[in-house]
């Protein structure tokens, strides 16, 4: 999600904007924080990216994060997740950033995402002798083209905000011009569009700024048969819970999945015995960013079901994190699943691009 032009510093504010660690101030004073953000960021510049040629390779520099929970090294089990690294990355280019989803197309390695900016982006973990994640290697980014050849040049065509992938294909959900579109994945010579797909859910239920941030590939073995899955970040019902849908198989329809906590759901993945984990987060202004991982068992997800699991993890400004927008899980050679997360920096000063890994004992 991506703030609104008008609206854009109140909006960060309201759960966008998050504090880097080498403020040491932050967690004892935020509200004084918030405020002085507030006022730097009602200066920033306001809308999308430059154009870019197609494809742009970027050098990312990166910065490994060794602890979640700084000062705390000894401490790498949170919930059922192992923490295994991350990355802190910035790019030589004014277009880095506002990553929205990611899915790995060759498990823990290459990469396929798409940025909010109006952007795809595609790069390789490199990894240490141990295994952990070292370093970002080839990474390039090119501008979607909306329809006919023309650049998603205008924000609300360009605003990505969710991603699957299967077979060749990305599916990606936009907001603000509502869509779920369908493209063939060639990097470095991506094309518009193929297709739309119906997203079912009536038009009207949809915020223009709350759309749909999840999509995800069910289990082809599993009760879904492989059928898409997509959710919204915070349109919601008149019960207050947030609009999804199963777009094909056989048990295509509408369903909810509850809010809780003030948390807004801003993507998901499944796992691979089938349940969906979903990524979300919470912001207020005294506690600041808050984020949890929460299980949806795969038999629960059904036509009409309102949806509701258990919270595998919660994190909050004491642990590593930022305005997490992506999430994918993956097997590891050793049969180990994975689960890894990326934030979207919404192009400012306060707010960093993070890569975090995880390894899920689910034991």
């Amino acid at each position: 999600m991506k703030p609104r032009p008008f609206a854009f510093a109140a909006e960060r504010l309201s759960g966008q904007m998050v504090i880097p660690h080498f403020f040491p101030w932050t967690r004892t004073a935020p509200a004084v924080f918030w405020l002085a953000g507030f006022l730097l960021l009602l200066a920033a510049p306001l809308g999308l990216a430059d154009t870019l040629p197609v494809p742009q390779p970027v050098e990312v520099t990166v910065r490994p994060i060794t602890e979640f929970l700084p000062g705390q090294s000894e401490e790498t089990m949170f919930g059922p997740f192992e923490f295994i690294g991350g990355l802190e990355m910035t790019g030589a280019s004014s277009n880095f950033g506002g990553f929205s989803a990611f899915r790995f197309m060759n498990a823990g390695y290459d990469f396929i995402g798409v940025a909010d900016t109006g952007f795809w982006f595609f790069g390789s973990i490199r990894r240490d002798a141990d295994g952990r994640p070292a370093g970002i290697e080839n990474f390039r980014m090119e501008r979607m083209i909306y329809a006919k050849d023309q650049p998603a040049s205008e924000k609300r065509y360009a605003d990505a905000e969710g991603l699957a992938i299967k077979d060749g294909i990305a599916t990606v959900a936009f907001e603000r011009e509502h869509r779920i579109a369908q493209f063939r994945i060639e990097p470095g010579a991506m094309k518009g569009p193929l297709r739309t797909l119906d997203f079912l859910v009536p038009r009207r239920e949809l915020r223009q700024n709350r759309g749909f941030e999840t999509v995800a590939h069910s289990r082809a073995d599993g009760p879904l048969k492989g059928a898409i899955v997509i959710i919204s970040e915070k349109s919601l019902d008149r019960e207050g819970n947030i609009f999804g849908a199963i777009l094909d198989g056989p048990r295509k329809g509408i369903f909810t999945v509850r809010r809780s906590e003030g948390f807004d759901i801003s993507d998901g993945t499944f796992l691979p015995d089938g349940d969906l984990l979903l990524l979300e987060r919470s912001y207020t202004f005294m506690r600041g960013l808050r984020l949890r991982l929460r299980r949806i068992a795969e038999a629960d997800i059904i036509k009409g079901a309102v949806l509701d699991g258990p919270v595998l993890m919660q994190a909050d400004m004491k642990h590593q994190i930022d305005n997490m927008e992506g999430i994918d899980a993956w097997t590891r050679a050793d049969g180990q699943v994975m689960v890894s997360l990326i934030s979207d920096d919404n192009g400012s000063l306060f707010q960093r691009n993070l890569y975090l890994e995880f390894a899920l004992h689910q034991d």
